[in-house]
């Protein structure tokens, strides 16, 4: 019996200009947006007034237009520095699914400082406090896996996941057990209800007229800066691209890879902790759910931006305008809830993802099989 060929196969494309991907990129957020303006004229809202309120963010006409810049920078600097780390972890090919568990785990333990430490420290001691012990926690949470991962070869991927559900059932455990040691809880509240911080260990803010800075935007800006040094202007940095190239040609020339593996994971996974502690900082308060799928998010992100420092700073700001723009929209339109953004935001990566995959392979009509 005759073996039966695809009628299409694909190639890889010659050449590949950057100018033609860029093109592509804006064209497949073009047709995104076109595609969103449908399933909005569906529901029967006007698609550019609400695409400019949603990109405008509702500032304009505002009575306090500088709180929804503050709101804004909340959301933005936790999904820059989680885009960055998982884009560390990724580089190297080490699947680094557990955004979501390894923020927790840092919140978590910046918490524990805070409550613990409560007034004992200044300010500026405090909230540098936090940020180690969420850095610590994130990163112990993270360089397990990639222990297990080095020792047993076991899937970094699976476990990952795993550990994210781990990580939110044990705070949310805290969260709901009203008891004489769960120190998270307000005494005085008769249902489980988390204490606020002491004001030392909320997050330090800069005034700027009616404006407050808050320091993590700076943090997270300086971070942005040393990783793209990190990653293309130092040893280590060159060794994560040589592992995540070939880890046998990295062997052969001398490194070592399991060490550059939990090296790189625990940087990666410790900086995600360092987000989830600046979160509950600038919050002033636990959450059982702190990190607004921030750890889903930042693997988008760090896709769309193809892994690239200056690409992810440009994607996180992008997706953070989506989601707050839409929520500040929906305020409007009854129709249309913040969850719009999800939608959008799955439609523009589907489609990114398309464009990117046609601008470097193209399909091909098989003769053999038209015949």
């Amino acid at each position: 019996m005759k073996n039966r060929q695809p009628l299409f196969h694909v190639v890889k494309r010659d050449h590949d200009s950057p100018g033609r991907q860029v093109l592509a990129y804006v064209a497949a957020v073009v047709l995104a947006l076109a595609v969103g303006a449908v399933l909005l004229a569906v529901q029967g809202v006007e698609p550019v007034t609400f695409y400019k309120q949603m990109l405008t963010m509702g500032i304009p006409g505002s009575r306090y237009p500088w709180r929804a810049v503050e709101n804004f920078i909340r959301l933005f600097v936790p999904l820059l520095i989680v885009s960055l780390a998982l884009a560390l972890a990724f580089k190297m090919r080490f699947w680094n699914i557990g955004g979501e568990g390894q923020f927790i785990m840092g919140a978590f333990w910046a918490g524990v400082a805070a409550m613990k430490l409560g007034e004992t420290l200044p300010q500026p001691a405090m909230v540098l406090v936090m940020a180690a012990a969420g850095a610590l926690g994130g990163g112990l949470y993270g360089v397990f896996v990639a222990a297990l991962k080095v020792k047993f070869g076991t899937n970094e991927t699976l476990l990952t996941l795993m550990l994210n559900y781990v990580a939110l059932y044990f705070v949310q455990y805290f969260a709901e057990t009203k008891a004489a040691w769960n120190f998270f809880l307000d005494a005085e509240s008769a249902r489980p209800k988390f204490a606020k911080f002491p004001a030392s260990a909320q997050m330090i803010t800069i005034p700027v007229g009616p404006f407050n800075l808050n320091l993590t935007l700076l943090a997270a800006i300086g971070l942005a800066a040393l990783l793209f040094v990190y990653l293309n202007y130092t040893k280590r940095g060159y060794e994560i691209a040589v592992v995540g190239d070939s880890p046998n040609t990295a062997r052969y020339a001398g490194m070592k890879v399991g060490r550059i593996v939990i090296r790189t994971i625990f940087l990666s996974a410790a900086l995600i902790g360092m987000a989830g502690a600046f979160q509950v900082s600038s919050a002033g308060i636990m959450s059982a759910s702190p990190t607004n799928d921030v750890g889903w998010t930042g693997v988008v992100v760090a896709w769309l931006a193809k892994l690239n420092t200056v690409g992810i700073v440009v994607a996180s700001l992008l997706i953070t305008v989506l989601q707050f723009g839409c929520q500040a929209a929906s305020t409007t339109y009854p129709s249309i809830d913040a969850n719009f953004a999800k939608l959008l935001q799955g439609v523009i990566l589907f489609i990114v993802l398309a464009a990117d995959f046609f601008t470097r392979f193209k399909l091909v009509r098989r003769k053999e099989a038209a015949k």
